[in-house]
């Protein structure tokens, strides 16, 4: 019986080789896809005569940014944003702060059918359930309402804001809730003065991740906010797509930065959260 021949250490090296350099290209790619966008931005918000093109402006300016800057424009939408997506934001946290607890401390036949009727509600598109929504708001008097709009975008990233914040409140141990109860303490008590402040980076993670997915939340104010003085910087942004094709490019791009700086400044501080996690020590002694 013949012995199988070995591979030469070099073929088996140079295959390796190419193989990283395919893997390379093809995240240089992907990197390029993305960063294209962001230089097409950066480069047409400060040009005058900017267009689809990617190009450094002639002569740089900030009249875009001069232009934009108005009440009608930015600070009016901006602050519509804010109002429409810290109050859902509120909403979401507590509801699923209260949500979370007894799924987490609590075991029963119904808590894994109760997640898993959770995970499902997740993956439900939001134009899905347009239509009734609408059709109810419109017979509860809740259409073009700043709160009414509030409270089903809270409705709709409450899922998986239950799922974010039962996660971190099953590293919280149970013992020191008991000890809390031995003190006299009540469940509520023990809630706020025990397992909130020990999961304060986790609850910082679900505001934060919230706040995210509403600010860029295009469809919801779009379908159920009718004035223009209500309108959120989401949807107002569309007011530099002029008829017949006409795109106030530059205009647009530096909105866009503007629109996007908190997402990102917020994106900053999640990003330290989800790659650390949260530990508890020196919370549990033996």
């Amino acid at each position: 019986m013949r012995p199988l021949a070995l591979r030469p250490p070099a073929t088996r090296h140079s295959r390796t080789v190419r193989q990283r350099a395919a893997a390379d290209a093809a995240l240089l790619l992907v990197a390029a896809a993305f960063a294209v966008p962001l230089v097409w931005l950066l480069l047409a918000s400060a040009d005058p005569d900017a267009g689809l093109g990617v190009r450094a402006p002639a002569h740089p300016t900030t009249e875009n940014f001069s232009a934009v800057l108005t009440d009608d424009i930015t600070f009016t939408p901006m602050l519509n944003s804010l109002l429409l997506c810290g109050g859902a934001t509120l909403l979401t946290v507590v509801c699923a702060t209260l949500a979370a607890y007894p799924l987490s401390r609590y075991r029963s036949r119904f808590s894994r059918p109760y997640l898993l009727g959770i995970l499902f509600t997740t993956c439900l598109p939001l134009t899905a359930v347009m239509v009734p929504v609408y059709a109810l708001y419109v017979r509860v008097d809740l259409i073009d309402t700043l709160y009414g709009t509030a409270l089903f975008l809270a409705a709709a990233q409450l899922p998986f804001a239950v799922w974010l914040m039962k996660n971190f409140m099953d590293s919280v141990p149970a013992i020191l809730e008991e000890a809390a109860w031995t003190d006299g303490a009540s469940r509520l008590q023990a809630l706020v003065r025990v397992i909130l402040p020990l999961m304060g980076p986790g609850i910082a993670v679900v505001t934060i991740y919230s706040f995210i997915m509403m600010w860029g939340n295009f469809f919801v104010p779009f379908m159920l906010l009718l004035s223009p003085d209500q309108l959120p910087a989401s949807v107002s942004i569309f007011t530099f797509f002029g008829n017949y094709e006409q795109v106030a490019y530059g205009q647009l791009a530096a909105f866009s930065i503007l629109y996007s700086t908190p997402v990102v400044l917020l994106y900053a501080l999640i990003a330290r959260r989800l790659g650390g996690g949260f530990a508890l020590g020196g919370a549990v002694k033996g």
